[in-house]
């Protein structure tokens, strides 16, 4: 799987913009504030239907315009498709594959697959327990893009739980929850309790997978001078309830409901909802003590990677292979960690790179560069 063209019209800092891609390495190189990471971010856009940046859309919109238009012709099985997304901030966003409509843009999911290493992966060590749920999740969506409606409208579900609480909360120092608390609560507990259990168990059978490789990524891309075993590295996934020991969604709902009506009390008293997947962690350990806190920045920085690499491994051994995007990472890392990493990923069939240097980039990854100026891209001829 690899893009063949990127057309970028009102996507950041540009008004139009056409890229020529081949399969193998790309280096987009440019001084910081040129527009590089705009051009792989549109790319990894495609595939995800958010940003790494941002947590909303209205960014990605060129500052005066209503709506930004990304276009990337891709490759997959000798065969080349037009995938087109309109962003549209406020408003339904709009798909298109060949010119064609599609009913939700959410369809496009699952047909590119990225995998983004960028400065920002500090925060899946160093950052709260919602950032490695996120992780968890997006990863689940590249996976199996039908997650992306379950996280949805478990999102749904949560707001509208936490605004009947909140209100409880509220009324229930002058006169308590009204008649229909009760009932109304019992309704979405269930809806609750159906789609937690599916998200649930989704991740932790996504745990189970990605631990070994990420074992074996943290061993190969630690290994420097203070050999890294796979057995180091550790995931461990922790509900906010005591989880059954079989993966049966259905035993693993009826352990949730059981928790929520247990907490009753205490949700109604904080006015919002204690249980479920939105208050799990993911546990990352180094040998017997969690990365977060006791591992060295170099440690933090490897088993970053490491998750990352993991993804890559993991999304590869189930289909295609991933664009793999390197976002001004190399900066970050010392020489031994920049060699490991661009040794790791030179293999794989797309490679998008940005840097702010060109001598930041190993020799491994010294492909086509495509130099980024003044918001102007222009390909090397040497």
């Amino acid at each position: 799987m690899h893009v063949v063209r990127l057309s970028l019209h009102d996507f950041r800092s540009y008004a139009e913009a056409e890229v020529a891609l081949e399969p193998g390495v790309t280096s987009f190189v440019g001084r910081n504030g040129q527009g590089k990471t705009n051009l792989v971010e549109a790319v990894d856009y495609i595939a995800r239907l958010s940003s790494h940046r941002v947590s909303s859309d209205a960014p990605l919109v060129r500052h005066g315009a209503d709506q930004a238009v990304v276009r990337a012709a891709v490759v997959r099985d000798g065969r080349e498709a037009l995938l087109e997304i309109e962003i549209n901030p406020g408003r339904s966003n709009r798909a298109r594959i060949n010119r064609a409509p599609l009913p939700r843009a959410r369809e496009m999911l699952g047909l590119v697959r990225t995998v983004l290493f960028s400065p920002e992966d500090l925060t899946l060590v160093k950052g709260d327990p919602s950032d490695r749920r996120r992780f968890l999740d997006d990863l689940l969506v590249l996976r199996a893009p039908r997650y992306a409606g379950v996280r949805a409208d478990y999102d749904r579900v949560l707001r509208q739980r936490n605004a009947l609480l909140k209100n409880a909360r509220d009324r229930g120092g002058r006169r308590g929850p009204d008649e229909h608390f009760d009932s109304t609560l019992e309704v979405w507990n269930q809806q609750l309790a159906t789609l937690g259990a599916e998200l649930l168990t989704a991740r932790l059978v996504l745990v189970d997978d990605l631990g070994p490789l990420v074992g074996r990524a943290y061993e190969a891309v630690a290994q420097t001078k203070n050999w890294a075993s796979r057995d180091d590295a550790n995931l461990e996934y922790r509900a906010s309830f005591e989880l059954p020991e079989t993966r049966d969604r259905v035993v693993v709902r009826d352990a949730l409901l059981a928790e929520l009506e247990r907490r009753k009390a205490d949700e109604v008293q904080r006015g919002v909802s204690l249980v479920g997947p939105h208050r799990d962690e993911l546990y990352l350990g180094l040998g017997p003590l969690p990365v977060k806190g006791y591992a060295s920045h170099g440690e933090s920085w490897s088993f970053a990677l490491a998750l990352r690499l993991a993804s890559y491994d993991l999304l590869r051994s189930e289909g295609d292979d991933p664009i793999l995007i390197l976002d001004d990472v190399f900066a970050e890392l010392d020489t031994e960690r920049r060699e490991r990493l661009a040794e790791l990923v030179a293999g794989a069939e797309q490679v998008l790179v940005t840097a702010a240097v060109a001598a930041d980039v190993p020799a491994a990854l010294r492909g086509r560069r495509v130099d980024v100026v003044d918001g102007k891209v222009a390909a090397r001829a040497d």
